[in-house]
């Protein structure tokens, strides 16, 4: 289920991206596009929290902020910075609208009280480790991957094309993105995901 959090977060992200892809190039364009978007989001956020109950946890969704701004302790802004909502315009303008930056959501992951409870294969452990919530950003991936490849079969290749470019900003290692928590979790993981993803990219570029 979707808090009231977690529906603003998508709506919002949903808007921007779609803004921002269709370049208002019409009416018809921005709708499309932003069902589209909507779609592959909430495919994203379903595969992860299907994921994350299967390891007793829960995980909430929100905008990606940046909170810190440099190496040191006290490099902090006042109020974080909703950089996922920034950068898709951000990029857009400094490219000519020749990158479509599509990473502006993550997410945080906490046990359920009877996690404790366990203690056998995975579940050893009461806290979430890094492995754990790296299999939780992975389902999400792999769900887009997944749905790239339906699209295409179907018959949708925007849709196909938008699940690789939404996969592949999302697999960037860095700050809270889910590349990141995946990187971090398991390399090998990461480095089997961001393979596909390059593969599913020069697809879409050269055949799509």
């Amino acid at each position: 289920m979707l808090n009231k959090n977690e529906i603003t977060a998508i709506i919002a992200s949903t808007i921007i991206l779609g803004f921002v892809i269709s370049l208002v190039k019409s009416l018809n364009a921005f709708i499309y596009t932003s069902l589209s978007i909507l779609i592959i989001i909430l495919i994203n956020i379903a595969a992860k929290k299907i994921a994350s109950f299967n390891l007793d946890s829960e995980i909430e969704t929100k905008i990606w902020e940046l909170k810190r701004y440099g190496y040191h302790t006290h490099n902090y802004f006042k109020k974080s910075l909703p950089i996922g909502l920034i950068l898709p315009f951000l990029t857009a303008v400094l490219s000519f609208g020749y990158v479509n930056w599509m990473a502006s959501l993550v997410f945080d992951v906490k046990p359920k009280i009877y996690r404790a409870a366990k203690k056998h294969g995975l579940y050893k452990f009461t806290e979430m480790t890094e492995y754990h919530i790296g299999l939780i950003a992975a389902a999400g991936i792999s769900a887009n991957i997944l749905f790239a490849v339906i699209g295409y079969l179907i018959g949708f290749s925007d849709f196909a094309r938008l699940n690789i470019y939404y996969a592949l900003f999302n697999m960037i290692p860095f700050s809270d993105l889910d590349g990141d928590k995946i990187f971090f979790g398991s390399l090998v993981l990461w480095s089997f995901l961001a393979a596909i993803v390059l593969i599913g990219l020069l697809f879409t570029i050269f055949i799509i």
